[in-house]
């Protein structure tokens, strides 16, 4: 099977998360938990990467990492093989340490970073290893180094966690309210409540539909099933049919898009010309389009196709207009919307 696909770009940031093989607890003394952070710290000095946050588990490590110099790859490589090394030869041990390959997510800056350093303080509360009013004393997480300025690495960016709970204050008032905030997350806000937040661990991003459709146009993201952790192969997808879908609507008359029916000519021809040009599923297509079902998308296209009698559909050529025409003058729209076919 192909290797999942690591996308990397300057200034790239990334959800990463890793688990102890067979989910064993890997960081379970302190000495392990103390070594992680040691490698973690080198990698990022080495690398040149700005940690936002992290936390260190039981069983599994987060990251909220960002990459100025897109090296991803060759960063987690040094950090796990090198950890890995460490550990195997100071136990005496041999073979993985860690449960495959690590995971990354591509993260948006601002609200979506400044969420995900939120849960990843919140872990510990969640896996019920303290509770919230004492998350501070909880070692091995960047949280512990907010109060403590004087013994932050010059890569850590606490400031982040702070501006995106209010623009914050890097000082004592500042981290009193930080606690205060991620008391509340905890009691009340989606950081602090495991069904809110799984997305923060599934997919291939975190962010806006904006972010994820920027990514995948400026960097030509492939959308083949192997090339993608198997949560963000639908998502990926999908971006791509909507790209096509606004792109086939474009040529569209406004006047056409009255006919609200089910299987209104201009539905059916959009959903056609989508089916001969994407790999898009019925289902979507009837959800977007609200064509009723799966199986009326299938049977008005199908209608449609045996009408073209074998030659050249005009409907597969639908696409935006062309030359700047006002797409709500029926220019540029498919000959057969304009005659209503």
């Amino acid at each position: 099977m192909a290797r999942k696909l690591r996308l990397e770009f300057p200034g790239a940031i990334y959800h990463v998360i890793n688990r102890g093989n067979y989910r064993a607890w890997v960081f379970k003394t302190e000495g392990a938990q103390a070594a992680f952070e040691k490698c973690l710290f080198e990698a990022c000095e080495r690398s040149g990467w700005l940690l936002h946050a992290f936390v260190i588990m039981g069983n599994h490590y987060h990251l909220a990492v960002e990459t100025p110099k897109g090296n991803l790859v060759a960063g987690m490589q040094w950090l796990q093989s090198t950890f890995a090394n460490r550990f195997n030869t100071l136990r005496g041990e041999r073979g993985h340490l860690f449960q495959g390959r690590y995971k990354s997510l591509l993260v948006e800056a601002g609200d979506a970073l400044g969420q995900l350093c939120h849960y990843l303080h919140l872990n510990p509360v969640r896996a019920g290893i303290v509770p919230v009013g004492r998350l501070g004393e909880f070692r091995l997480s960047s949280y512990w180094y907010l109060t403590r300025p004087k013994e932050r690495p010059a890569f850590m960016r606490v400031e982040t966690a702070l501006a995106a709970a209010g623009q914050l204050p890097d000082r004592a008032a500042g981290w009193q309210s930080y606690a205060s905030y991620l008391a509340w997350q905890a009691a009340e806000g989606p950081a602090g409540k495991n069904a809110a937040y799984v997305s923060l661990t599934r997919g291939w991003a975190l962010g806006g539909e904006k972010f994820k459709e920027a990514l995948l146009q400026d960097y030509a993201v492939a959308t083949e099933v192997r090339a993608w952790e198997s949560d963000g192969v639908r998502e990926v997808r999908a971006a791509h049919w909507r790209k096509a879908l606004n792109a086939a609507l474009a040529g569209v008359p406004v006047s056409a898009r009255t006919d609200e029916r089910k299987s209104a000519p201009w539905k059916v021809a959009v959903a056609a010309h989508l089916k001969a040009t994407t790999d898009v599923p019925n289902g979507w297509l009837a959800e977007q389009l609200e064509m009723g079902s799966a199986f009326y998308v299938s049977k008005h296209v199908g209608n449609l196709r045996k009408k073209a009698d074998g030659k050249t559909a005009k409907w597969a050529r639908l696409g935006p207009p062309t030359g700047g025409v006002n797409p709500g003058r029926g220019r540029g729209a498919s000959p057969c919307l304009r005659r209503g076919a």
